[in-house]
């Protein structure tokens, strides 16, 4: 599933290309029955949010996408590909396209809906006035693992699996550690990890969490196996003190750690 980084970058780019401009939109298979309600018309804004994304044609005409574990886009330039797959939703104009698949929700909000839909959801880090103070006091009195914690949506937005696992490494806490036990500093350094980190990943699709002093490559651009410090590297030696890396179930995903790094 994509994290908040990848759905901020989505939504950057398909502003940089549709924003401000009149466009057009069908759905071939009529996966999206909807899509004669915007064709068109003109795209005024693209709003993300954690992991959901707004496409702004009107005050109560608001495209909303979550792309969900199996979504994804796919851009480029004029003259529109041939059809192929489950094609969702296209948008184009006479230079750019994009095409929709797989995702969990493609429909039409209104207003109010859209607010509804914010409301339900935490602070996002991606987001530079967003207000962290909330989602500490919901923690503190939480006696849910701080590994799940970060992955409730209505929590903190945006944050997703590797996210999770790798900002727990950094701020040295076990994902089981409850959250009422996880000191204030402690989840404000995490916040401050999170507003640095994130951003990088909207330059980048990979997501690097790693320093480079802790790699086995530290110098120039990091090898594909050494850009996580704990995240699908279960079995293998941490990168700071060669203790295998765990893995375990957590509210039906899976969820990474170092015994030694992060002992509490």
């Amino acid at each position: 599933m994509p994290e908040g980084n990848e759905i901020h970058r989505f939504a950057k780019r398909h502003a940089a290309a549709f924003a401000g401009k009149r466009v057009s939109v069908d759905s071939p298979n009529k996966a999206f029955p909807d899509a004669d309600a915007l064709h068109n018309r003109k795209l005024h804004a693209v709003r993300a949010h954690g992991k959901h994304l707004g496409y702004v044609f009107g005050p109560d005409l608001i495209l909303h996408v979550h792309l969900g574990m199996y979504g994804d886009f796919w851009e480029g330039k004029m003259p529109l590909p041939p059809e192929k797959g489950a094609l969702r939703l296209r948008i184009w104009t006479r230079s750019d396209w994009l095409e929709l698949r797989g995702a969990t929700d493609c429909s039409i909000f209104d207003a109010a809906k859209w607010q509804s839909l914010l409301a339900r959801l935490g602070p996002d880090p991606l987001h530079p006035n967003s207000d962290p103070a909330p989602a500490f006091e919901l923690m503190h009195r939480r006696n849910t693992p701080i590994g799940q914690l970060l992955m409730d949506q209505s929590v903190i937005a945006g944050i997703g699996n590797i996210y999770r696992a790798e900002l727990l490494f950094r701020a040295g806490l076990h994902p089981r550690r409850p959250g009422r036990h996880v000191p204030s500093p402690v989840l404000q350094s995490m916040w401050r990890e999170a507003r640095r980190l994130m951003p990088k990943g909207m330059v980048d699709r990979r997501i690097v969490t790693t320093e480079p002093k802790d790699r086995p490559h530290p110098r120039g651009r990091a090898h594909d196996d050494e850009i996580h410090y704990v995240y699908r590297r279960h079995g293998k030696p941490c990168f700071r003190c060669g203790t295998k890396i765990e893995k375990d179930d957590m509210a039906g995903r899976t969820v990474y750690w170092c015994p030694s790094c992060q002992k509490s």
